[in-house]
């Protein structure tokens, strides 16, 4: 069985964190506590490792996986512009609940899925992961479940649900907690479509933990639900 490494005892989180290095630099998957959901892991810039994490949640490639980074100065490496409109929502909410869709930078050499030129990026509100993507670069990061199954807030619902089609497990404990659960909201991010920014047009996608009266805060009316 694919092993698991409890992050709150000292040895266990730096022998995972080695490991879960050397799994994503391999191709393989990791699954990783976030401050929303676990997420499976995988290096964004290997195409099969991409492949396999779609795989292993049994999704096609017309269900491509956001994209984490460690902060917005990648995010401008990784897009073609930030719109002003957008910055705000940056300032306000990275890191934390907010993934935001953008033109992605045309020279970048990746596979992600049928992106049609656009990648989905968030920074997340986690210690260990921001640490991760330090050492490996952006993730390609999707909830860590099967498709259909809500998405794990604990590593042992990540591993029950995905065995071995997964490396490393790093338990961070439960996750989510931060945040208010709302009726009818995915308990992940928050995705913010502003690949019509320039036109003055934001779309949310997904409703996640950040509410929609949050995104209209900072954003104002030019959010369309």
């Amino acid at each position: 069985m694919a092993s698991l490494y409890d992050c709150a005892v000292d040895a266990e989180l730096l022998t995972g964190m080695r490991l879960a290095r050397g799994a994503i630099a391999r191709g393989e998957l990791v699954v990783i506590p976030t401050d929303t959901v676990y997420g499976i892991a995988a290096d964004a810039f290997d195409a099969l490792a991409v492949q396999r994490l779609l795989d292993a949640k049994g999704r096609s490639r017309q269900s491509p996986p956001p994209v984490l980074v460690k902060g917005p100065a990648t995010l401008q490496a990784l897009t073609e512009t930030v719109p002003d409109l957008v910055q705000p929502l940056i300032d306000e909410f990275w890191p934390g609940g907010l993934t935001v869709i953008l033109r992605a930078q045309p020279s970048l050499v990746w596979d992600l899925g049928e992106t049609r030129g656009t990648v989905a990026l968030r920074m997340p509100s986690n210690k260990l992961v921001l640490e991760l993507l330090e050492e490996t670069g952006p993730l390609a990061v999707s909830s860590a479940n099967k498709t259909g199954l809500p998405a794990a807030t604990t590593a042992a619902e990540a591993r029950e649900m995905l065995g071995d089609s997964v490396e490393i497990y790093l338990d961070g404990g439960t996750v989510g907690t931060g945040y208010e659960r709302r009726p009818g909201a995915n308990s992940g991010s928050t995705i913010v479509d502003a690949t019509a920014a320039d036109e003055g047009v934001l779309r949310i996608v997904r409703h996640g933990v950040i509410s929609d009266d949050e995104i209209r805060r900072v954003a104002g009316n030019d959010v369309v639900v």
